[in-house]
C-alpha cells in the first residue's frame, strides 16, 4: 500500500466552526485530499457524483456494525431498500401531514409573542422529536426517554468521546429492543412502525431484531439530528434575509424549492463514507483498493463549476443537481418525510411569526461532523401582536 502524506486535518481546520469556508478552500486547492481522520475526501460535485453512481467501485459497506440498508451494497441493499421505501409512500405522507401540521402549530404557538429565543434548544428539537414519533406512531410515553437519549447523544457527539458515544448507542439499542419485546407480548396487530417492521419479510423470512434496531436507529438517531439541524439553518437564513422571508410568506408555494435551496447553501449533513473495492484514479490522485472515501456534501453542493454563484439564493437551479438528499441507489429514502415536515413547519411559522437576528447573541456552529448550529438565537415577533 502506498504511504500518503496528510493534506489537511478536518478537525482543526475550521475557525469558529465555519466548515463551509474550509471546504470551499479545499475544493479549489486540493479537491481530492487525504487525511488520517477521513481517508480520501472528495470535495468536487463531479467526483461525488461519480462515487454515488458506481456502487460496484465505491462500496457502502463501511461500518463494523449492521446498517440497514445504508451500509449495504446490491443485491443485498436492493431487497431491504424495497421494504424501507414503502414507509415513505405518497399515501403515507398524505396520512401523516395533518398530525405533522398540528405539531407544527403547537410548537409555533409556544414561541413568545415578542422576544428572543434559541430555536435549537426547544423549538427545533421539540418539533423534530414529536413529528418523528408521530411518523413512528409511538405513544407520548415514549417521547421522554427518546428526548433524554437525544440529549445524551448530542453531548457525546460534541465531546467526540468514542466510549461515551458507544455507551449511548448501546442504551438506544436496548430501548428499541424493549419496544419490540413489548409489541410481541401485546400481539403484532398494532399499527405503529415497530409492529409493522416485525411483520415484514425479506427473502422469505422475517426481519431480525438486529435489523429492525438498525432501521429504527437510522429513523431516529439520524433523522432527529438532521431535522433539528435543518430547522436551525432555515430559521437562521430567514432571520438574516428579510426579503426572502417576505417573499415566502407572500407565496408559500415557493417553499419546497426554497427549503432545498437554503439547505444546499448551508448543509445540515456534512459527510458520508464509502470504501474503494478496487484501485481507482480520481483527478490526479491514485487510490488503492480498500481505502476510505469521505463524501463532502457541503462542498459538493457549493461547487462553482456546477452552481453559478453558489452562495446566492436562487430558485431557478436544476433540482437534480442538489445533493441535499444524496443521489443514486442510496438517495435518502426518508426525503419525502423530511420535505413534508420542513414545508409544514415553515408554512405554520411564516403564517404567524416574523423572524429577525438576535440583538444580543450570535449563532454558534455545531461541532464537526454535525452541520447547522448548536445554538441559534433569533428575535421573534408574532404578527398582529404589539
Amino acid at each position: 500500500m502506498t504511504t500518503v502524506v496528510q493534506d489537511w486535518d478536518p478537525f482543526s481546520a475550521a475557525p469558529d466552526g465555519d466548515q463551509a469556508s474550509v471546504q470551499d478552500a479545499m475544493r479549489r486547492t486540493c479537491p481530492v485530499a487525504y487525511s488520517n481522520a477521513l481517508g480520501w475526501s472528495l470535495f468536487r460535485h463531479r467526483d461525488v457524483m461519480r462515487a454515488l453512481a458506481k456502487p460496484a467501485v465505491f462500496s457502502n459497506a463501511v461500518s463494523a456494525h449492521l446498517s440497514v440498508p445504508n451500509g449495504m451494497d446490491p443485491p443485498q441493499h436492493t431487497d431491504y431498500r424495497r421494504v424501507i421505501e414503502s414507509y415513505f409512500s405518497a399515501d403515507r405522507m398524505a396520512a401523516i401531514e395533518p398530525r405533522c401540521r398540528l405539531i407544527a402549530q403547537e410548537v409555533v404557538a409556544s414561541l413568545p409573542d415578542n422576544g428572543e429565543v434559541d430555536v435549537m434548544n426547544s423549538f427545533a428539537d421539540e418539533f423534530a422529536l414529536r413529528s418523528q414519533c408521530a411518523f413512528l406512531n409511538w405513544p407520548v410515553d415514549l417521547h421522554r426517554p427518546l428526548r433524554d437519549w437525544v440529549r445524551k447523544n448530542h453531548a457525546a457527539t460534541r465531546s467526540r468521546n468514542r466510549d461515551a458515544m458507544a455507551a449511548v448507542a448501546f442504551e438506544f439499542d436496548q430501548h428499541i429492543r424493549a419496544v419490540l419485546d413489548d409489541r410481541r407480548k401485546g400481539g403484532l396487530n398494532a399499527d405503529d412502525v415497530a409492529s409493522e417492521l416485525l411483520r415484514e419479510r425479506v427473502n422469505g423470512r422475517g426481519l431480525t431484531d438486529e435489523e429492525i434496531v438498525s432501521i429504527l436507529r437510522n429513523w431516529t438517531v439520524g433523522e432527529l439530528a438532521t431535522m433539528s439541524a435543518c430547522i436551525g439553518i432555515l430559521i437562521a437564513f430567514l432571520a438574516n434575509h428579510s426579503d426572502v422571508q417576505a417573499r415566502l410568506r407572500a407565496d408559500t408555494s415557493l417553499l419546497p424549492r426554497a427549503i432545498d435551496e437554503i439547505l444546499r447553501i448551508d448543509s445540515p449533513y456534512l459527510t458520508s463514507r464509502r470504501v474503494t473495492k478496487c484501485p481507482v484514479r480520481i483527478g490526479k490522485r491514485a487510490i488503492d483498493a480498500g481505502q476510505r472515501i469521505t463524501i463532502m456534501w457541503a462542498s459538493a453542493n457549493r461547487d462553482e463549476t456546477t452552481f453559478e454563484d453558489p452562495q446566492d439564493f436562487r430558485l431557478d437551479r436544476d433540482p437534480a443537481l442538489n445533493l441535499l438528499y444524496g443521489a443514486g441507489i442510496h438517495v435518502c429514502p426518508g426525503a419525502p418525510l423530511a420535505r413534508l415536515e420542513l414545508r409544514v413547519l415553515m408554512e405554520e411559522l411564516l403564517a404567524s411569526i416574523e423572524i429577525a437576528p438576535s440583538a444580543h447573541n450570535h449563532p454558534i456552529r455545531a461541532v464537526y461532523p454535525t452541520g447547522g448550529f448548536s445554538a441559534c438565537p433569533v428575535h421573534v415577533h408574532r404578527l398582529g401582536s404589539p
